[in-house]
């Protein structure tokens, strides 16, 4: 790893004596943490305002992040005072990552801990910030607070107090976290990049299978009115009908019957979908020929909350839980995979005016009141063959940048784990 990286070891190495953390560079210590760090319970000044401590080990105030899906609190019980420098530890989510050191000063829940060094100028936070972190995300501590207590991932800060520690001397703590701050800045720089060019390419691929969808493929066909605000003109030769004409909607039965603990116990070869978007909307599976829907080539639609109005194209027998109904041609005119493409703006549409605060409800009468536009059975197909292959295109491009992220945090990973245990020197 250290040469695939590209740095090279320490000189020399000595046993640790400390089993999970091995051998050590020569020049470092080891240290319980409570002889390093000491947690504070300053109190709360009427100018603070809420610090969290995110996943991603970030730790800064709330409204920094964003102001919604927080849990407010009725009486601020315990809340301490929290100050740009500390190294903090949030107790319930530290095994996933929540340990970083705050850029503000603000108060805290008291499930957090406030950790400062014990004496001036011998750690640097920020070092064993991203040791912790390490640790985190490695599983070390969730194996540590499950030895600490039955079923619990806590992590509190008596259990970090007593925790064996790597010890470097503080410049070269400084130096591995001024390498790393720059390393993981253009890390994150190029997975920025990156991510921002596959919204480029879904938004692309979004604009093409609108216009396919809504305009056709000959730019030169003579267009009308829809009588549809939103869409406007039309090839002249295309239908526009209620839903009620193309299709058939009916919702399943067997939301008392199917639930997650059910498939687990009866598993099989037919998916089992509910109106959520975990997993493509798959509960699981089960051989149950009684729960089976015999369609094929139908459409599965959400029907309820934020999930509400997506669609699905189901190619193959499956069986249907909750919040989602099923969608099947009424006219033998209606291709149901091209009008899964065609049913994306239309749905995207009216979701936009659901305000954000609002739970969505869409009823099988609201979908049949629904108008839809009906090309030629010939032109469906035509327009479904330049949608599947502007899709197999566009997902390539989408594909080959996932997997460059997914390689750019690799080895930012990498990195971090081997620059705080002293794998690599990088000074």
């Amino acid at each position: 790893m250290m040469e695939g990286l590209g740095f090279k070891p320490y000189d020399t190495y000595k046993d640790s004596r400390v089993d999970w953390i091995g051998s050590i560079p020569s020049t470092w210590d080891v240290q319980r943490a409570k002889w390093l760090f000491k947690r504070m319970d300053r109190p709360v000044r009427p100018e603070d305002d809420i610090v969290t401590c995110f996943r991603d080990g970030e730790v800064t105030l709330r409204n920094n992040r964003r102001t919604d899906g927080f849990t407010t609190a009725l009486k601020e019980i315990g809340y301490q005072g929290i100050r740009k420098g500390d190294l903090v530890i949030h107790a319930m989510d530290a095994f996933a990552g929540a340990i970083g050191v705050s850029d503000s000063d603000g108060k805290s829940t008291p499930v957090y801990s406030a950790c400062v060094p014990r004496l001036p100028n011998t750690v640097d936070p920020t070092f064993y910030a991203y040791y912790m972190r390490h640790l985190a995300l490695s599983g070390f501590l969730v194996s540590l607070a499950k030895g600490i207590r039955e079923r619990s991932t806590d992590f509190r800060f008596n259990d970090f107090a007593e925790l064996e520690i790597p010890f470097p001397s503080l410049p070269e703590q400084r130096a591995i976290v001024a390498f790393l701050n720059e390393k993981c800045a253009k890390a994150d720089g190029a997975v920025k990049i990156k991510e921002y060019q596959i919204a480029l390419l879904r938004e692309r691929r979004q604009i093409i299978i609108q216009d396919a969808v809504t305009r056709g493929l000959n730019p030169a066909a003579p267009m009308k009115d829809s009588g549809i605000d939103w869409i406007g003109q039309i090839p002249a030769h295309w239908e526009v009908k209620k839903a009620s004409w193309y299709f058939a909607a009916r919702k399943g039965g067997n939301a008392a019957d199917l639930t997650k603990e059910y498939c687990g116990k009866f598993p099989g070869q037919f998916a089992v979908y509910s109106g959520q978007t975990e997993n493509e909307g798959v509960l699981g599976r089960i051989e149950n020929f009684e729960f089976d829907f015999q369609e094929q080539g139908c459409m599965l639609c959400s029907t309820v909350g934020a999930n509400a109005m997506t669609i699905r194209f189901l190619k193959e027998r499956f069986s249907l839980s909750q919040n989602c109904m099923i969608i099947t041609p009424r006219d033998p005119a209606a291709n149901m995979e091209f009008f899964s493409y065609a049913f994306a703006p239309i749905f995207s549409y009216f979701r936009n005016l659901i305000p954000d605060h609002m739970q969505a409800s869409f009823r099988m009468e609201d979908f049949y009141q629904m108008k839809f536009l009906l090309p030629p059975v010939a032109e469906q197909i035509k327009i479904l063959a330049k949608i599947r292959r502007t899709q197999a295109k566009l997902d390539g491009g989408i594909a080959i940048k996932q997997d460059q992220i997914a390689a750019l945090k690799e080895y930012k990973t990498s990195l971090i784990n081997a620059a705080v245990t002293g794998k690599i020197k990088v000074i």
